[in-house]
């Protein structure tokens, strides 16, 4: 034996050695990228870098963190009665094929998949409002397309209800030592849920809160019209809800636009109860556009009124709104605030249904002049505190100073119906207001107590 060959031989060994473990090790390391993709499949990534996580090992029980979100709720109607007609090999295969439609018109939107629940899709936009609509109105356009391929093949198309709402939620991990997952805890969750149930009542496809339209960069980019008040089982006061027609066909959207004030005057008699003031309007409505379900909807209502002295929603009163403890904050200065602009308010409305247009004049200056002053010390505390919603709750702030400017216009024109320029007084002012002291402010109040250890 040649010993000089011996420790290359080694060596060539070694080396082969050395090889097989690189080779495994890559392996392993593509193994475990693989079973991170497949995770992410289950817990979205967006979801791990809400709670700081760069991969899913860190997921610990308990974690959690506060974010402004957009939410989401989509829903197949009537699917319990479409999936009795189908055995469960056709249920799965039919799920799979409408969800693989709706997914691409949530992601780029920068919206995540939380969870499918069923049929029933919940997504979260942590960015812009305006991408949970988009993202809603790029939805119904896949579906009609996914319906005309339906058609072709034969089967019958569906229909979607969708709901959308903005809120403070918490997002975290849930669960026991066996098993916990992601989850969003918070009411505008489940007002999110209402309102895609809301959808089916009302015949209409997508539906927003008064918080998502108060938080879209400028809402007269979507045909929008004012469509209920709702009072949602735990809220103190009845939401209102607004539908989004940008998805229906051409000639349905043109004409919901062109009887948009008509519509929205008669919601107004008709939530105070001027049952044939509304019935009128909401006949000419249907007049000109006679599939339009809410207007039928309401008809229906009036007509139920007429007939029992009672109806769903009315709400007999004079258009004012009086101050409870239930909406402080527990600042005193915010609170002051709120209720001495919801008296300057009801002065507004009612002499503006009364049609005292030239005492209007100095009540819309206190307003302005008061909010202005008022939401400079709310966003200097805000500032001063490092209040982590502060640009969310600025823009609620211009919001409310925009629909005053623009409600100020109409009332100077003495053009709108008193009764319709009243009820937008309440919708957009005093709800706003209502709204603002129990959720944002009621939260900077807890922020800035957490912080002086109140």
């Amino acid at each position: 034996m040649n010993e000089d060959a011996i420790p290359g031989t080694r060596l060539d060994s070694l080396q082969a050695e050395i090889d097989r473990l690189q080779g495994e090790l890559t392996g392993v390391r593509q193994q475990l990228v693989d079973t991170e993709k497949a995770f992410g499949r289950f817990v979205p990534r967006e979801f791990l870098h809400f709670l700081s996580i760069d991969n899913v090992r860190g997921v610990r029980l308990g974690m959690q963190t506060e974010r402004k979100l957009t939410i989401l709720f989509a829903d197949i109607r009537n699917f319990t009665g479409l999936s009795e007609t189908m055995t469960p090999q056709e249920n799965f295969d039919f799920l799979n094929s409408y969800l693989s439609q709706m997914e691409p018109m949530i992601v780029p939107f920068r919206g995540l998949i939380d969870k499918y629940i069923g049929d029933a899709i919940m997504a979260l936009f942590p960015e812009q409002t305006d991408d949970a609509v988009r993202s809603a109105l790029a939805m119904l356009e896949r579906l009609d397309n996914y319906n005309r391929g339906r058609a072709r093949a034969g089967y019958l198309p569906i229909k979607i209800g969708i709901g959308v709402n903005t809120g403070i939620v918490m997002l975290g991990t849930v669960g026991g030592s066996g098993r916990m997952e992601g989850t969003v805890i918070s009411d505008a969750v489940n007002l999110a849920s209402r309102l895609e149930d809301m959808s089916k009542t009302f015949g209409v496809p997508l539906l927003i809160s008064e918080h998502t339209l108060h938080s879209l960069e400028d809402p007269s980019r979507y045909s929008i019209r004012f469509l209920a008040r709702s009072r949602v089982k735990g809220k103190l006061e009845a939401q209102s809800v607004y539908e989004v027609f940008d998805g229906d066909p051409p000639g349905m959207r043109a004409a919901k636009m062109r009887t948009r004030k008509r519509f929205e005057e008669a919601l107004a008699f008709y939530f105070v109860a001027d049952i044939f003031r509304a019935r009128t309007r909401l006949v000419r409505c249907l007049e000109e556009v006679p599939e339009d379900a809410p207007a039928q909807l309401y008809l229906a209502r009036c007509d139920e009124y007429l007939r029992n002295g009672h109806a769903e929603g009315i709400e007999e009163n004079e258009l004012g709104q009086t101050w409870s403890e239930d909406y402080s904050t527990g600042i005193a200065e915010i609170d002051s605030h709120h209720r001495g602009m919801l008296s300057q308010l009801n002065a507004l409305a009612v002499a503006v249904r009364e049609g005292r247009l030239p005492d209007t004049d100095p009540i819309l200056e206190r307003i302005a002049r008061e909010a202005a002053t008022q939401f400079q010390v709310e966003e200097a505390m805000m500032q001063e505190a490092r209040y982590a919603f502060r640009t969310e709750h600025i823009h609620q702030h211009r919001r409310f100073q925009e629909n005053l400017k623009h409600l100020s216009g109409k009332i100077q024109a003495e053009t709108e119906n008193p009764v319709y320029l009243a009820f937008r007084i309440k919708l957009l002012l005093m709800d706003w207001t209502i709204n603002h002291s129990i959720k944002t402010d009621r939260h900077l109040g807890h922020h800035l107590k957490s912080r002086s250890g109140g």
